[in-house]
């Protein structure tokens, strides 16, 4: 299907000469916003080659256009509020009616989405742990034995630069690797890769997701993945899943989405931003996850207990909390719609790290508990908020906060 390019302040498709040719169906064209970029293209033909196939008869346009976070390529992601820098643009056409639904990275997208909007299905999980990606000229060569993230960046010179846009994986990596100096890169996966290339590149090293470089083709460019095991630190929440905005109101849509997604990728994801939501983080806050089904325990019915939490359990006067109100949404979750699978139930381990911006202070912790519902996850992530905060991640936060306000003041003065 073409795609269009579309703006938020243009009454009509930028290029309307590529506008699709009249619809086969009698049905309307149902209208995916995207962001222009070249990852967020393929991601979007993921979720456009799932809806040809549950929806054959049904025609798509894809409109794509620029955001802030696109326009401003130099400004450091923590110094520009980062929450809604991918997603403000086209979520105003989505709910002026001018697109159906909008395709977001998860990870960029805000755990406060404007009224009347949701999140209508969450698509399969790529890997979602993050890539070190080392310049060529410090590779290993092929004949050196294969070593992990670990081995590469406590063996780097002291001052070796690593660029990464994300205080999340700074703060982790300093704490870690305190030798080691971390620089702001912007751009898209490209030209953050040219910059790393480049024979004058103050940078060893880049920190990416591996589920962008992975969607990309680019997988060979990964020199070693990150993770609690390896290289010691968690990814971003929704990291590597893909998110479906709609307005909540449209039943045509949602019943659309309700054969797409994935519900495992919906619950662990569930999980993970409700601990963000509750701590009130965003995407410019040092807060990492790693959520994993444990396949190998054995549940109820195989003759063995069924695994609880791990390190923390519901205080007796919180076990109604699952109906608590998420989002304004009372008794349910933020997703709507989606596949919902009756088998997805299963043991989920949560780990979750919350980090001062000097690495110096952390609050962390890890809980594995059965998840047999959607409201289930969003119960995890809250109880897991509440063992970080018992552990310090509130000060934690409350110091980054003050210290953001007092630069925007002086900034200002």
């Amino acid at each position: 299907m073409a795609t269009l390019d579309v703006s938020a302040d243009a009454s009509q498709p930028a290029n309307p000469q590529s506008a699709p040719s009249p619809s086969t169906s009698a049905l309307p064209v149902i209208s995916i916003g995207t962001r222009r970029s070249l990852l967020a293209l393929k991601q979007t033909d993921i979720v456009e080659a799932a809806l040809k196939k549950a929806w054959p008869d049904r025609d798509y346009a894809i409109h794509a256009m620029a955001t802030m976070g696109d326009k401003n390529q130099v400004t450091p992601l923590h110094e520009m509020g980062a929450k809604a820098l991918w997603t403000h643009e086209l979520e105003a056409l989505l709910l002026e009616g001018r697109l159906d639904l909008v395709v977001h990275s998860l990870k960029d997208m805000p755990t406060q989405l404007p009224a009347s909007l949701s999140i209508g299905a969450i698509f399969p999980r790529e890997d979602p742990r993050d890539a070190l990606v080392m310049r060529p000229s410090l590779l290993p060569s092929s004949t050196s034995p294969p070593r992990n993230s670990h081995d590469l960046l406590s063996t780097l010179p002291p001052g070796s630069v690593i660029g990464t846009s994300s205080v999340r994986r700074s703060a982790q990596l300093v704490r870690l690797y305190p030798h080691l100096t971390f620089a702001s890169v912007r751009g898209n996966v490209g030209t953050r890769l040219s910059k790393l290339d480049a024979p004058d590149s103050p940078y060893s090293a880049l920190i990416l997701a591996a589920a962008g470089l992975l969607r990309l083709g680019l997988g060979d460019r990964i020199t070693a993945l990150l993770s609690s095991r390896e290289g010691g630190i968690l990814h971003a929440v929704g990291q590597g899943a893909l998110g479906i905005e709609v307005r909540e109101a449209d039943g045509d849509i949602s019943r659309i989405l309700g054969k797409v997604g994935c519900e495992r990728t919906t619950r662990m994801c569930l999980a993970e931003r409700s601990l963000m939501r509750t701590l009130e983080g965003g995407c410019s806050v040092p807060i990492g996850v790693e959520t994993e089904w444990v396949d190998a325990v054995r549940g109820a019915g195989d003759g063995e207990e069924a695994l609880t939490d791990v390190a923390a359990k519901p205080a007796p006067e919180d076990q109604n909390q699952s109906n608590r109100t998420v989002e304004g949404k009372e008794n349910g979750t933020e997703v709507t719609s989606g596949q919902k699978d009756d088998s997805a139930a299963g043991i989920l381990t949560f780990r979750a790290i919350v980090v001062s911006l000097d690495g110096k202070e952390a609050a962390e912790g890890e809980m594995t508990r059965r998840i047999a519902s959607r409201e289930d996850a969003d119960q995890f992530g809250w109880d897991m908020a509440r063992l970080l905060v018992e552990r310090g991640a509130d000060k934690i936060l409350e110091k980054i906060n003050l210290n953001r306000n007092i630069i925007h003041e002086q900034g200002d003065a």
